[in-house]
């Protein structure tokens, strides 16, 4: 029987912490989030990989280290309530439970809601919700958020996220004009009409189609 446990513990050691993710309540949520009930059973042996993997209709479920790196950089103590466009796999919504206080995320293929929805039930993740919806509208009847995390390239960051932003509020996005290649940003709001961006790495995300996003997919 494979032990995951131990795979988990690896990860984070050797693809997380050793790579600069110093956020304890991160490591504590990556070392405890059973990444292997997220993906299709015939890919239980790479759940643990450095590497993202298929999860079905044509998307998949991020490299861990991507993960770490986004939700640290959201700066969350606890508790909060955070925002996740693109469910995905449920992957990310369920590290972010194991941090904050409530979490909301939005998917815009409904198949993958239902199965990550069902998965995150299944896990014992009470404090998360999953909607199928345009997620580049964010989600106006629960803002504000404390963070708000995008897992998809935009071309620009929306501007419906940010109005959505709490004043000191964190938006980590991924943003690009070509679809294949993405620079990850942080968007602080500092006053109700006051931003600050930072640049934090180059990534490669599946476009974000949405109304404020990409028209369409591939």
């Amino acid at each position: 029987m494979t032990d995951f446990s131990k795979q988990r513990r690896h990860m984070v050691d050797r693809q997380i912490k050793a790579r600069g993710v110093r956020s304890g309540p991160v490591l504590d949520a990556m070392r405890t989030v059973p990444r292997e009930k997220f993906i299709p059973e015939d890919l239980h042996s790479m759940a643990y990989h450095d590497s993202p993997l298929p999860i079905g209709a044509r998307q998949t479920i991020s490299q861990p280290y991507i993960v770490a790196l986004m939700i640290e950089s959201l700066e969350l103590q606890g508790g909060e309530k955070v925002l996740e466009i693109g469910t995905g796999s449920g992957y990310a919504a369920a590290v972010l439970a194991e941090i904050a206080g409530e979490v909301y995320t939005i998917e815009r293929i409904e198949e993958l809601a239902r199965r990550a929805a069902t998965i995150l039930a299944d896990c014992g993740y009470t404090n998360v919700e999953v909607l199928h919806s345009d997620g580049t509208l964010g989600l106006p009847e629960q803002a504000p958020f404390d963070g708000i995390v995008v897992t998809a390239g935009a071309p620009e960051v929306p501007g419906s996220l940010k109005r959505q932003l709490k004043i000191g509020g964190r938006l980590v996005i991924p943003v690009g004009r070509h679809r294949d290649l993405q620079e990850l940003l942080r968007v602080t709001r500092l006053a109700e009409s006051e931003f600050e961006q930072e640049y934090l790495t180059a990534v490669r995300f599946v476009p974000l189609v949405g109304e404020e996003g990409w028209q369409s997919g591939r």
